[in-house]
């Protein structure tokens, strides 16, 4: 089975068609959305509008959540002064431009998905989560504690962890600890389709490849392929130029 994983479009409308182009020509079995449709450029009922069309399943972002219950708080850690201000320009423009219609399906939108395989007498379970399975916003960066991670995966019984948030894609694989035999646990950032901070400002976003001899005593038979994409930057950069949003979130898509 080929399971395409995306997230965090940030209302990037070119960046999602550019993503649903290239996600269609690897002809996945199934698609899942990981939360944060809106935020950061001028698009959101439209990025809302072409998600529901297809009837991806979809988790609420920390993002998708404010916004769907009116708040002007986005969940985001800003390291700043001047990027919460910018943060506050953005929700407040997004919360007056989303329709209600619109609004009422992020508020409908569910916390995770979990999917269980029954694969070689054995359950492998997958969490798709936003930010981590025990908040909306935390962030699970690449250089996470180990033990951490595991405790995390663990506590949350997930065998394949998929989630978004940093916007940096990864995957890591972890060894249980206490287990006489090896027994593996996978976890995997699927990056940004809309607002990438890695470095590379193409779109981005996961394929990951299960099959009937997958198990969780193989660490490599479960295989994760990140996705690159190009998609027209400068349409999506100079919406943010021609808005009210800050000039600045133009340059970050420009530069990730």
């Amino acid at each position: 089975m080929k399971i395409a994983l995306f997230s965090d479009i940030h209302a990037n409308l070119p960046a999602l068609e550019a993503f649903f182009q290239s996600m269609e020509s690897h002809a996945p079995d199934v698609v899942y959305c990981l939360g944060d449709l809106v935020g950061y450029n001028i698009w959101p009922n439209e990025v809302i509008a072409e998600i529901r069309k297809r009837r991806i399943p979809t988790i609420a972002g920390n993002y998708d959540y404010g916004v769907g219950r009116s708040s002007n708080d986005c969940g985001c850690a800003y390291r700043t002064y001047e990027e919460k201000a910018m943060g506050q320009v953005s929700i407040s423009y997004t919360n007056s431009v989303i329709g209600e219609e619109e609004r009422t399906y992020l508020r409908s939108l569910p916390a995770h998905i979990r999917v269980e395989f029954q694969l070689n007498n054995d359950k492998l379970n997958l969490l798709l989560v936003h930010g981590s399975p025990r908040k909306v916003n935390e962030y699970l960066f690449e250089d996470r504690d180990e033990k951490s991670m595991l405790r995390i995966m663990e506590q949350a019984d997930a065998d394949i962890m998929c989630f978004g948030h940093t916007h940096k894609p990864y995957h890591r694989i972890l060894r249980s600890n206490g287990t006489e035999s090896p027994q593996y646990r996978h976890a995997v950032n699927t990056g940004s389709v809309g607002k990438p901070k890695d470095g590379d400002s193409r779109g981005c976003y996961v394929l990951l490849h299960i099959d009937a001899e997958s198990r969780t005593s193989l660490n490599e038979s479960i295989r994760v392929e990140f996705i690159r994409f190009e998609y027209d930057i400068e349409k999506a950069a100079q919406a943010v130029e021609n808005s009210i949003l800050p000039d600045a979130y133009a340059s970050m898509l420009r530069t990730a």
